[in-house]
């Protein structure tokens, strides 16, 4: 499985907690991980928001568009895409007629 470079590990959430609340047990918790995971990907938005302006402000890149937000930003596959993949991995579990049949009826839907 891979993890999010945005979601900060427990390891790090944990020292931050220990850093802020001092000795003091605090349970990290569903909660406290939330936190810090929304205030990291608020922090890395921030940062690519002004990486993005100073490209336009010195290279005249659009900001709309802007191929450094999709790249750092990328869109998850869409449900299409992912069931096309799922197929892919189980072809050779089916015949060849219900693959093909499987895949025109994916490949026919809008994404």
């Amino acid at each position: 499985m891979t993890t999010d470079p945005i979601t900060p590990p427990p390891e790090l959430v944990d020292q931050w907690l220990s850093e802020h609340y001092g000795a003091v047990s605090v349970a990290p918790g569903a909660a406290t991980s939330h936190v810090a995971t929304q205030a990291a990907q608020w922090g890395a938005d921030q940062e690519l928001e002004a990486c993005c302006e100073w490209l336009e402000c010195n290279y005249n890149y659009p900001q709309v568009n802007h191929p450094l937000r999709a790249a750092r930003r990328p869109k998850p596959p869409s449900l299409k895409e992912q069931a096309l993949a799922v197929l892919d991995d189980c072809a050779n579990c089916l015949d060849g007629a219900h693959e093909n049949t499987i895949r025109r009826a994916l490949e026919a839907l809008d994404d």
